[in-house]
């Protein structure tokens, strides 16, 4: 027997584009806390109290844009973070300087929003 889920909306669709909808959602949500639990370890992380988790959170999604910005290296992000931690911050600083500007032909702009 299949798992059965319910869902509450207020949007106004049929049943086909209201299946697509929830699956475009996890979608996103399975592919972001996979990939943070994958190079951060965001589950195995202990602590619980205060604003401490929602603030660790914000800090690994900006190092993960961060890793996505840098293209000096094609290797995974969970490569680039190590070779981050270990390189005596030469590499580190190369993922934040591609952080902090993003260049196109008319403007540079701040990346990392």
């Amino acid at each position: 027997m299949g798992e059965v889920q319910f869902y509450l909306t207020s949007l106004n669709c049929d049943t086909p584009n209201l299946g697509q909808v929830i699956r475009l959602h996890w979608g996103v949500e399975n592919g972001l806390h996979w990939t943070l639990d994958v190079i951060f370890s965001e589950d195995a992380c202990g602590v619980r109290t205060g604003h401490t988790p929602q603030n660790l959170a914000l800090l690994r999604r900006i190092a993960l844009n961060a890793l996505n910005l840098e293209q000096s290296l094609k290797r995974s992000n969970r490569q680039k973070s190590n070779g981050a931690a270990m390189d005596n911050n030469n590499y580190m600083l190369t993922v934040l300087t591609a952080c902090l500007w993003q260049h196109d032909d008319q403007t540079s702009q701040p990346a990392c929003q």
